[in-house]
């Protein structure tokens, strides 16, 4: 628990006196400052959904960009393959025309051989001068005969052989060709499905097109917005700088009275910290000084703990913290996200390191070192 002596309390009621001119003043710049840097965190959270909605719509427009180059090739092989389609229909009709040529041959000349045949026969049988059978009766000898009959014989054959050869020429002609047409409608039925797939994928491609061309305008509305955002947040982070200068000049015009609140003698106030002071202790010195040394993580947890011993501050960590218009990080709510989100564990150690008695300086204020209060400078802050 924390012990006051009475002389404290006197020793407080003096140096009011010095603080009651620029109380007033200073908490409004203070009001500011703190306003100010809770709309730059709330512009930081816009930034941040607006550059999450950029790469969404960048990861879309690759998407489509993956999916347009990939139709194209689709594209690119079926007009191969279309192509490749009418190589082949032209010379299957090729093929055709000449077994119809050849199937025209092979006819016709399986009709002359069947003509000449019947002419021959005729010849022999008919309209010879010497008939067959006379022929044959006026043999010499039967090894004569036989030879007249064979003679006959042989000739029949041939022309029953040629005339067969013919006939089977013009099967086979006629089933190439029955092939080669059937081949030809498999073809025509292929490049048919090709050209509907052609027309299918150049539909998917327009449509695509017709997307990316959107999407291309949404990022770049998206990325304006992000630009605009930027914008605005360096003019928050500069109008904070102006109220910073301006928050340090009235802390130097009231030094004086600063340093009498500093002169109060704190050694016999003994603080016993509770259970959860060194989390929150830990995420306002994160909050204050992340990005700062280990020892000006101290001695901002320095001036926590200086201020809950002082007369002129509430008694308890939390107090001094959730003090009204004293830690931006409060007002602008990243104490509360950092205690949501957890601790490093270098600033919990910073947090412990002071708790258990590691003050680093004496002071109970602390801002941005802008050059214009002259204290203990560790990093980017000045203590004074």
């Amino acid at each position: 628990m924390i012990q006051i002596p009475w002389r404290r309390v006197a020793g407080a009621a003096l140096v009011m006196c010095l603080l009651l001119a620029n109380t007033s003043y200073a908490e409004t710049t203070q009001d500011n400052i703190n306003d100010a840097k809770n709309q730059i965190e709330d512009l930081k959270d816009q930034k941040k959904d607006a550059e999450d909605t950029v790469n969404d719509i960048s990861g879309k427009k690759d998407a489509l960009e993956s999916d347009l180059s990939g139709l194209n090739g689709q594209l690119s092989d079926i007009v191969a393959q279309i192509n490749d389609l009418e190589g082949q229909i032209s010379d299957k009709q090729g093929e055709i025309d000449q077994a119809k040529e050849d199937l025209a041959a092979a006819e016709a000349q399986s009709a002359k051989q069947y003509e000449d045949m019947k002419l021959r026969i005729q010849f022999m049988y008919e309209n010879g001068s010497t008939p067959v059978w006379q022929m044959l009766a006026e043999a010499e000898s039967f090894s004569d005969f036989l030879n007249r009959t064979e003679y006959i014989t042989d000739i029949n054959a041939y022309d029953r052989k040629k005339l067969v050869e013919y006939q089977d020429l013009q099967e086979q002609i006629a089933a190439q060709k029955e092939d080669l047409e059937s081949d030809m409608t498999e073809l025509v039925a292929m490049q048919d499905d090709m050209k509907k797939k052609q027309a299918n994928v150049s539909s998917l491609i327009n449509t695509t097109k017709a997307n990316l061309a959107q999407t291309q305008e949404d990022l770049a509305d998206a990325q304006s917005n992000v630009a605009d955002l930027e914008d605005k947040i360096n003019q928050m982070v500069e109008y904070e700088k102006q109220l910073e200068i301006q928050k340090a000049k009235e802390d130097a015009a009231r030094l004086a009275a600063i340093k009498e609140q500093e002169k109060e003698d704190t050694s016999t106030v003994v603080y016993v910290p509770t259970d959860s002071d060194q989390y929150l202790l830990g995420a306002i010195i994160q909050c204050e000084a992340g990005g700062e040394s280990y020892d000006g993580k101290l001695a901002v947890g320095s001036v926590v703990i200086n201020r809950v011993k002082s007369s002129y501050f509430p008694n308890s960590v939390s107090g001094v913290i959730y003090q009204s218009g004293q830690f931006s990080p409060v007002a602008s709510g990243r104490l509360a996200y950092r205690l949501e989100a957890g601790v490093d564990g270098s600033c919990l150690q910073a947090a412990q390191d002071v708790l258990n008695g590691n003050i680093t300086v004496g002071c109970l204020y602390f801002r941005q070192n802008n050059g214009i209060i002259q204290g203990t400078v560790i990093g980017n802050h000045v203590f004074y």
